[in-house]
């Protein structure tokens, strides 16, 4: 799952809504630093409720991530996007079509959850908006084993860009794709790309209640 399907059943608790947008967001400020389920889950009866809701919904994130890659339509999706991007990248023997078939399905589903909704994700960007991010990098530095900096002005950026509205547009959502290529350390991807988000696109929304039929609440 990206930002949007992990975070818009939460609008309405902003820290919490934060924290299922955290494992994103370090993986961007400082992938060296990991906050895992185990970890946040100490925290969730915290004294402080700020540092209690931000804990929840990083185990949320977690819970999400973990029965959304493990369904079926999932694989199937992932399956189909890579199969055809090995169409476009034949001499491509690395992973680069599995990834990109893999993150390709999770930011087509927030621009689906985006197109059906688009005033939540006003909504959202307005409830991240309402938290401090110093405090925030703060509560974050009592959940991490490892501490972390530039969190604060990283979420500057998140609300300053506003990035996630580009994923519904096809030219938009490939410059999106390759700044995360350049981040992970992988090639470009060319712009013949593009011929295949419309189908893909197409096959999201078919299955996009199947996608987001969480089977189990986490504990």
């Amino acid at each position: 799952m990206n930002y949007f399907a992990h975070g818009y059943p939460h609008i309405d608790r902003p820290w919490f809504l934060a924290g299922t947008a955290l494992p994103d967001w370090l993986n961007v400020v400082e992938r060296r630093v990991r906050v895992r389920k185990d970890q946040a889950s100490r925290f969730i009866t915290d004294s402080d409720s700020q540092v209690a809701e931000l804990a929840s919904g990083i185990v949320q994130h977690h819970h999400d991530d973990h029965w959304f890659h493990s369904t079926a339509v999932f694989t199937q999706l992932s399956l189909f996007l890579t199969q055809e991007i090995r169409y476009i990248l034949p001499a491509d023997a690395s992973w680069r079509p599995s990834f990109l078939g893999h993150i390709a399905i999770e930011l087509l589903l927030d621009s689906a959850l985006i197109n059906r909704d688009p005033a939540r994700l006003d909504a959202y960007y307005t409830a991240i908006g309402r938290i401090d991010a110093e405090q925030l990098e703060t509560a974050v530095n009592r959940i991490a084993r490892r501490p972390v900096a530039g969190l604060a002005d990283w979420i500057g950026i998140f609300l300053n860009e506003r990035f996630l509205y580009d994923y519904t547009e096809d030219e938009k959502l490939l410059k999106r794709l390759n700044q995360v290529m350049r981040r992970v350390g992988l090639s470009q991807i060319p712009t013949e790309f593009n011929h295949l988000l419309p189908a893909a696109r197409n096959r999201v929304v078919e299955r996009m209640e199947d996608l987001l039929a969480c089977p189990v609440e986490p504990n």
